[in-house]
């Protein structure tokens, strides 16, 4: 097998996710026959550190031995079961330990980010009409991200997503996310926001937030003080607080979760992505025993949550979850990852004073640069993304934004070979 056999085979049967296949046209898809460690093999033999964790989700590496053998020993005694009615050792332990990590009371599963957050808008909602209430309305930060599937797409704010589907979205309401990583511009977004709760508090259910980075809108970066504030100021309006987690949690920022540098407790807690270390579809949102509590009644006052996935708690991707907590259990993850941020810091200090470079920012493991000067029509981003992949780096830019997320497995040579080849196609570029 080769990879235009297996290129011409794809092309003729798969839509591709987030994809104008017409480009497929002229730019080949990679067809990847193994991965290891933080290596990404094609059928041609070529190599490519994998600098965006296959989309965010892989933590500790492709093929991890230890996860590897996790998954094996569960699939020999349970591979799945019904959530209803039904429970299981490993969505037991499971729940136990993201509750203690948290300091959240429950549990609720699905099986990606977007259904996360979907359950925690319906949840919210719900809550409110259980006590009585009426809030139809969300309210999200401007240019935020949440998912596609119509409820999180309507509660995102950007247009690429989300301009040709607003007809049939709910509406909802955003207040501006802090321009900058400033505490002046958190206070500013705050007043903004304050305006608004009092205006219309009364009509919301929930406020969602990506804590501190706004990944796929353009990883943007925000000072935690305006989470500080916003959840004091949400509490104060009877509006509860929703932390998407989803592509920040397990690590990302310098924290096991971004919200922690804020110092709140959140009402819930979106969590997928690195949740399984980049194995297997699994997402969970925690949230309190007092909105747990609003749900628990008698069957005939019909108060029950009726929301369900047919793969809710999978036992092998709950297998796979605990096998990634059992990692950051035994190894210092994050102190490893503090070291590594300090790498990628000094290393984006070459970027900073290229004439193309319009922002340089980092958050933990996430590090962005920002260019400028380019005509959309140029596709910079796409020009970067090919040049990094003739180079053995695979990286995939959003816009005009050239971002990494590597595995925390990610040695320091390879660090210097992502931003290597990054500043090569920069200056090429330029």
């Amino acid at each position: 097998m080769t990879n235009q056999e297996l290129m011409a085979r794809d092309l003729a049967h798969i839509w591709h996710p987030c994809t104008q296949m017409k480009d497929h046209e002229t730019i080949p898809i990679i067809p990847i026959k193994r991965a290891k460690g933080v290596y990404l093999y094609d059928f041609d033999g070529n190599a490519y550190i994998d600098g965006i964790s296959s989309w965010w989700v892989n933590l500790f590496g492709h093929a991890n031995p230890y996860i590897n053998a996790k998954i094996k020993e569960q699939v020999e005694t349970l591979e799945h079961v019904i959530f209803a009615g039904f429970t299981h050792e490993p969505i037991v332990r499971l729940s136990e330990r993201l509750c203690a990590l948290t300091g959240m009371d429950k549990c609720f599963y699905a099986d990606n980010g977007s259904s996360a957050v979907e359950v925690a808008l319906k949840m919210a909602f719900h809550y409110h009409k259980n006590r009585g209430e009426r809030r139809p309305y969300f309210l999200s930060l401007t240019n935020s991200y949440h998912g596609e599937t119509l409820g999180a797409l309507a509660v995102g704010d950007v247009a690429l997503y989300k301009e040709t589907y607003r007809e049939i979205l709910i509406t909802t309401l955003q207040t501006p996310v802090p321009k900058d990583r400033s505490q002046e511009s958190a206070i500013q977004a705050l007043e903004v926001l304050e305006e608004i709760l009092k205006e219309r508090g009364y009509e919301i259910s929930a406020m969602i937030v990506e804590p501190l980075v706004q990944c796929a809108g353009s990883m943007h970066m925000y000072h935690p003080l305006y989470l500080t504030k916003a959840r004091e100021l949400c509490q104060q309006y009877g509006v509860l607080f929703i932390v998407d987690e989803i592509a920040v949690g397990f690590g990302r920022t310098g924290t096991m979760f971004a919200y922690e540098q804020a110092g709140i407790r959140p009402d819930f807690i979106c969590l997928s992505k690195g949740l399984t270390g980049g194995y297997l579809p699994l997402a969970v949102v925690l949230t309190t025993n007092e909105i747990y509590g609003a749900f628990y009644c008698d069957y005939l006052e019909y108060k029950a949550f009726l929301h369900s996935h047919s793969y809710t708690g999978n036992a092998t991707a709950c297998a796979a979850a605990n096998a990634t907590l059992d990692i950051f259990e035994s190894e210092n993850v994050l102190e490893r990852n503090r070291i590594k941020a300090e790498h990628i810091a000094a290393r984006l200090e070459a970027f900073r004073d290229l004439p193309n470079v319009a922002d340089v920012r980092q958050r933990g493991m996430i590090a962005a640069i920002e260019l400028k000067g380019y005509d959309p029509r140029e596709r910079i981003g796409l020009q970067i993304n090919q040049f990094c992949l003739k180079e053995g780096i695979f990286i995939r830019p959003l816009g005009n934004v050239v971002y990494t997320m590597p595995p925390y497995v990610i040695e320091t040579d390879e660090l210097d070979r992502i931003f290597d080849t990054i500043f090569k196609a920069m200056t090429t570029k330029a």
